[in-house]
């Protein structure tokens, strides 16, 4: 049986509080770092090194099964781009419509989240080489009246594009009676406008997730961002990084939205809130506003994957400017003596995998739509995928949620894209009925307890990211 609407509005509220801003992360069988094979450290605070991938070549038929067993777990559509070299896939599975089951299809625009924030701190470095941006500057030096006062003074740009600000996140305040009624809020919200000044207003006004200096992801701090890149280059943030990012990677269907519609071919994007809002509900016409520069980025997986292989080319920034992109902090508490698995640079994360080995990139998650990039080192191996059904999982009375059957299918289609290989495990059910996604399939597998699965593909209530 499904929780009452009210029942599961109290676990809705339990999850963002025990979350705060951490992540409510679920990362299917993840395991402490000493668990997982030997691989080189990210020092920290220090670029987090992979070895060069060697190419195994790409199992198409894998990789097409295991995309379809996410659709089979109940997500409505997916699709995804691998390449390995010159070797590239697109694969698509399930739905685009629910209702008219208009397929998905792999070249489809989506909306990519907090992927956004990947080219904003682009777009800062580059300022940053040009001279008209100091890394370690406090932000005041900038925007004395936007962020005023010991704030001002002491939180530098470095800190806000590496989440250890200790600002808090603008998101739930923007939407007034999220926790009480998801689906009132979002809908209400769909065509109002935010200026940034007024998110940034809300974010400084929020609990902070973390102390200053320590990491804790706050939409709220690429809003500030986008209105320092807006002070230094005259430009709108938007119109900057699409001159000098987008186009400069040669993105075709890479574009910020003028309106609360996508144009080009698209998905709709189902919101299910942990089952609040049920049937989920179709928000892919939303004003975007709220996320901006935080996440407003509309994309296709092809054009991620050439973004991010670019970047860690070194085809987007000079040699010191990609150096310290990929300077890290740790994005989740560690126990003393205990690695972190994944880590945060500017703008770009980093995790390690149950090879061993660390991937970059990113992901984000709008009303509706989620998405993860990930790439080798050296740009080689590549996996960008989409879905359009969010916050699908079950949460609990405590407010944790459980991992759901999609979440494991989805880390062994990221595996399978990445080459990474495990031992074969008996099938064994993962979920109760109860918790499965309308027309979920046969049920997945856990992963094998031996294994590190550092991916957590998509962030949940405290981060509602653009």
């Amino acid at each position: 049986m499904h929780p009452s609407p009210r029942a599961a509005r109290r676990r809705l509220q339990r999850a963002a509080l025990t979350s705060s801003a951490v992540l409510l992360a679920l990362a299917a069988g993840a395991l402490p770092a000493q668990a997982a094979p030997a691989a080189p450290a990210a020092p920290p605070g220090a670029t987090a090194a992979a070895p060069a991938t060697t190419g195994r070549g790409l199992d198409r038929a894998a990789l097409r099964a295991s995309l379809e067993a996410v659709h089979e777990a109940g997500m409505y559509g997916t699709f995804s781009a691998v390449r390995d070299g010159s070797s590239q896939w697109r694969g698509a599975a399930g739905v685009a419509d629910v209702d008219t089951r208009r397929p998905v299809r792999s070249g489809f625009r989506h909306r990519v989240g907090s992927i956004t924030k990947s080219f904003a701190a682009v777009a800062v470095l580059q300022q940053v080489r040009a001279g008209r941006v100091d890394l370690d500057a406090p932000i005041g030096r900038y925007l004395p009246e936007l962020v005023p006062g010991e704030r001002g003074r002491t939180i530098t740009v470095r800190m806000l594009l590496n989440h250890t600000s200790g600002i808090g996140d603008h998101i739930l305040p923007a939407f007034p009676g999220l926790l009480e009624d998801p689906g009132k809020a979002l809908d209400e919200g769909r065509f109002r406008h935010h200026a940034p000044e007024e998110l940034v207003r809300l974010g400084l006004a929020a609990p902070p997730g973390a102390p200053r200096g320590t990491y804790a992801y706050s939409n709220t701090n690429y809003v500030i961002i986008g209105l320092l890149l807006r002070e230094v280059t005259g430009q709108e943030p938007e119109e900057y990084i699409t001159d000098h990012v987008i186009r400069k990677a040669g993105l075709r269907h890479t574009y910020f939205p003028r309106t609360p519609h996508l144009t080009g071919p698209h998905a709709k994007m189902y919101e299910s809130m942990y089952g609040t809002i049920t049937p989920a509900r179709d928000y892919s016409v939303y004003d975007m506003s709220w996320g901006g520069i935080a996440g407003s980025l509309v994309s296709t997986t092809e054009d991620l994957n050439s973004f991010y292989r670019q970047l860690l080319g070194g085809r987007l920034l000079g040699p010191a400017e990609l150096r310290a992109m990929k300077t890290t902090v740790p994005a989740h508490p560690v126990e003393p003596g205990e690695e972190a698995v994944m880590r945060y640079g500017l703008g770009l994360s980093t995790v390690r995998m149950a090879d061993g080995r660390w991937y970059w990139g990113h992901d984000g998650a709008v009303f509706g739509a989620g998405t993860l990039a990930l790439s080798s080192e050296d740009g080689r191996r590549q996996i960008a995928v989409a879905l359009n059904l969010m916050k699908y999982q079950h949460v609990n009375e405590d407010g944790t949620v459980d991992p759901h059957p999609i979440d494991l299918a989805l880390n062994r289609h990221i595996e399978t894209a990445l080459g990474i290989t495990r031992p074969a495990a008996p099938a064994a059910p993962f979920a109760s009925p109860d918790v499965a996604a309308p027309g979920a399939g046969a049920p997945v597998a856990p992963a094998p307890a031996a294994a590190t699965v550092a991916t957590r593909p998509f962030e949940v209530l405290s981060r509602l990211r653009g």
